[in-house]
């Protein structure tokens, strides 16, 4: 059954990449890393420039066409955002309706999103997410960008494993239990890509890095943002 669940606190973190690899550089030209202020605090997160996921946040960056964040690269472009909408469901408590949209003052020189069409997502497709968070539970972040290959599980290893927080109508459960491979701290917001289409956004899991974890499901939300990016 697991341990018991004193607070969401204790017991969840947001992404970092564990077990993975480095991307070939900017092989993964959809992800933008976003840097914030919390409580005058550096902190970053990765995602699809429609979808990062960082909360409570202030003093945002954006960088596109990012490869090694140490360098300053003729692929990227830096944006300051002016304006950023959380789902207006969004519980803290439990990580429900995870997602953020960030608006950039200027328009990218040009853009990419893997996919427009979502297609029914069987179980067990190898997936790819990526980000610039830590690379082992308790390391340093990553200067340049990881990638690791996930499975999708079915809803019932998260409903077991993360118990009362997973809600398979807004959640995918991904990552094979038997498999040392995860996102964790740092690479919230994330996209899970499968077959060259966004179906996840990096969301929670166990403080430990062991999955299967959380994701995001963006089929869920897509009437919301576009509506929402249609009112912007």
């Amino acid at each position: 059954q697991g341990p018991s669940v004193p607070s969401p606190a204790l017991l969840f973190f947001p992404g970092e990449i564990i077990g993975g690899h480095e991307a070939r550089p900017h092989s993964c030209p959809y992800m933008a890393l976003v840097q914030f202020l919390i409580e005058e605090k550096k902190h970053r997160c990765g995602g699809p420039p429609t979808s990062p996921l960082c909360f409570l946040c202030s003093s945002f960056k954006v960088t596109l066409g990012a490869h090694d964040i140490e360098k300053q690269e003729t692929t990227q472009q830096n944006f300051s955002v002016k304006a950023a909408i959380p789902h207006p469901d969004y519980n803290p408590k439990n990580y429900s309706n995870d997602i953020m949209l960030l608006k950039v003052r200027e328009p990218p020189l040009c853009s990419y999103s893997p996919g427009s069409r979502l297609f029914p997502l069987p179980l067990g497709p190898v997936c790819r997410v990526a980000g610039w968070g830590r690379v082992t539970p308790m390391g340093s972040f990553s200067d340049t960008l990881q990638a690791v290959e996930l499975t999708v599980q079915q809803d019932r290893e998260c409903e077991s494993y993360l118990r009362n927080y997973y809600n398979s109508t807004t959640q995918l459960c991904v990552g094979d239990p038997k498999e040392k491979k995860s996102s964790f701290k740092g690479d919230s917001g994330g996209p899970l890509v499968c077959k060259n289409v966004i179906h996840g956004i990096v969301s929670y899991g166990r403080n430990n890095g062991t999955p299967p974890r959380a994701f995001t499901k963006v089929s869920s939300f897509l009437s919301w943002i576009k509506k929402t990016m249609k009112s912007l």
